[in-house]
């Protein structure tokens, strides 16, 4: 898989259109890295210029940020900034709601501004501007609900994009009682992924996870990789492994295009 990095890039004199911010979860997280993977193989079957910072990308902060550690998260946007900065990039896509957020709405005060579009978006872009298409009848009929990740949704208001891309694969989606901007968080925002969850009657992932099964799904379908492993998750605690799998929407188009 031909992932180029800016520093290749410049150093042939070369400036890709777009920059794939990958993210913490992407990255290193082995399911989260399947998305990675989805999403490069769609911009390769676009044909989109695209690089990523390899060894340079570094977390954007938004985890040191919401746990309420400042002075870590503008360490951390400082250091990328300089470096987004330094190699003249206009343009970033990423995978990862919470580096989107951070990205759009946290960077720009602080030196960092770019154009920057969540991975469904640049999707619907791509579809907009004739370089892709969703071909395949591979998911045709399939029961599906989606899951409206926070900082997509409340946080910037992105709820059509997503539905508008599952429409095209042919499935049959149902939505939840609790979605768009009443939607349940999955229980990993604001940097409790790295926490045990308080006590209680019920973990919040297994409560969302509760709403998705009401609709009686084959998949439940999210633009996050961290709502993915929640709900995933919930999905083992219901057990309801062998029935229904938790997927990225860009796992879904690569599977649909045969990619």
């Amino acid at each position: 898989m031909n992932v180029p990095t800016m520093a290749d890039m410049m150093a042939q004199g070369k400036q890709p259109e777009v920059l794939f911010w990958v993210g913490a979860a992407g990255s290193y997280d082995d399911r989260a890295k399947k998305i990675t993977k989805s999403f490069v193989k769609i911009l390769h079957q676009a044909n989109v210029d695209f690089a990523v910072l390899g060894t340079e990308e570094s977390s954007t902060g938004d985890a040191a940020k919401r746990a309420g550690n400042e002075f870590l998260f503008q360490m951390q946007a400082m250091t990328n900034i300089e470096i987004l900065n330094a190699y003249e990039v206009k343009t970033i896509v990423t995978c990862d709601p919470h580096s989107f957020n951070t990205l759009k709405n946290e960077y720009p005060s602080l030196g960092g501004k770019y154009e920057v579009y969540h991975h469904t978006q640049y999707i619907n872009k791509l579809i907009a501007d004739g370089r892709l298409t969703i071909e395949g009848e591979n998911l045709k009929g399939k029961r599906l609900t989606y899951h409206d990740p926070c900082y997509l949704g409340r946080a910037n208001d992105v709820y059509e994009t997503p539905r508008d891309l599952i429409k095209r694969l042919g499935v049959k989606s149902t939505e939840m009682k609790r979605h768009k901007s009443t939607a349940l968080c999955c229980g990993a925002g604001g940097a409790q992924m790295f926490k045990e969850p308080e006590k209680g009657d019920m973990d919040i992932n297994i409560l969302r996870t509760k709403d998705a099964l009401e609709t009686n799904p084959e998949i439940i379908a999210t633009g996050c990789p961290y709502c993915n492993t929640m709900m995933t998750d919930g999905v083992k605690f219901h057990l309801k492994e062998d029935q229904i799998v938790v997927k990225d929407i860009a796992e879904l188009i690569a599977e649909a295009n045969n990619l």
